[in-house]
């Protein structure tokens, strides 16, 4: 098995200020976890920059362009009090939808099983008009309609195990019967979103899991809801919206889930890839603020993909 990984040292420079849970820090856990012998196998790239049209497949074009013109020069700029700018943003946004991009022109066109791309800022909270929860991007949606647009990959499946729902997702595709969304998270918690009742087209598959659920209760959400209707569904390509901050260590959410449920869900939805997409699957890490957790859920979910 194949797996290819995209990163860039832009993600680095996405200065988030002191004390924000989303800071540089989380990629070089992720690049330690994800360094020495142990991972050789891995087909290491750096990521490219998206460009403004790849984008706006997604977003609307003011709002783009509203983004980038805000970059500041130095210090530091607000989307909202979560969602930051900093002069090193820009780039970072742009490599890490860059990344997704090139992951799935990787295993669409065979040089690649899969991929997982570790890149910042996340993206899953990023509406078509609107950033929040961190994200600018939405780079798991600007993957999927890049898929879909270049490779005729037209059945595309996402799933999210991030412990806060993926809004944005579910906005970008909610009227779209060619997209199934499948969201396990905690709930209620932020944003607010993602009841069962959530169900778009009868294409959107929320899970809500109340605090200090663990991976029991995961299990059996994925078993009884998420895997059925991606079977049923049938798709020419699998996404994972990666979170790992449903991690029992996690200090910005209450659920109970240790690396070995991680593990065992991206070995379930590569199972759905392989039956479906000829393995085709793409993962972009989402959320995950206790280092350690990160670090070691990384191993887990990598380990999953290249086995």
């Amino acid at each position: 098995m194949t797996t290819a990984l995209y990163t860039h040292p832009s993600s680095l420079e996405h200065d988030t200020g002191a004390g924000h849970p989303e800071r540089s820090a989380r990629i070089e856990a992720v690049n330690e976890a994800l360094a020495g012998e142990s991972w050789s196998a891995l087909i290491r790239h750096d990521a490219p920059l998206a460009t403004g049209y790849q984008l706006k497949r997604v977003h609307d074009g003011g709002y783009v362009d509203l983004v980038l013109d805000n970059i500041p020069e130095d210090g530091l700029a607000r989307l909202d009090a979560d969602t930051v700018l900093s002069p090193g943003t820009g780039d970072a946004a742009l490599h890490a939808a860059g990344a997704i991009i090139a992951a799935v022109d990787a295993v669409a066109g065979g040089d690649a099983d899969n991929a997982f791309c570790a890149v910042r800022p996340p993206g899953h909270h990023a509406e078509p008009r609107r950033g929040m929860g961190f994200c600018l991007f939405n780079n798991v949606a600007i993957g999927a309609l890049h898929a879909r647009a270049v490779h005729n990959l037209q059945r595309v499946a996402i799933f999210d195990f991030d412990v806060h729902h993926g809004n944005g997702t579910q906005a970008v595709f909610e009227t779209d019967p060619n997209t199934l969304f499948a969201s396990s998270h905690q709930y209620p918690h932020y944003p607010g979103t993602g009841a069962t009742a959530e169900t778009g087209v009868g294409n959107i598959f929320n899970v809500p899991l109340d605090a200090n659920a663990g991976g029991m209760e995961f299990r059996a959400a994925m078993e009884n809801r998420i895997l059925p209707a991606a079977r049923a569904f049938g798709p020419d390509i699998v996404f994972i919206s990666a979170g790992f901050d449903a991690h029992a260590r996690d200090p910005l959410a209450s659920l109970r889930f240790e690396e070995e449920d991680f593990e065992w869900a991206t070995a379930q939805l590569k199972d759905i890839a392989g039956e479906f997409a000829e393995g085709r699957l793409v993962s972009t890490l989402e959320g995950g603020y206790d280092l350690k957790a990160l670090g070691n859920s990384v191993q887990a979910h990598v380990s999953a993909l290249m086995s």
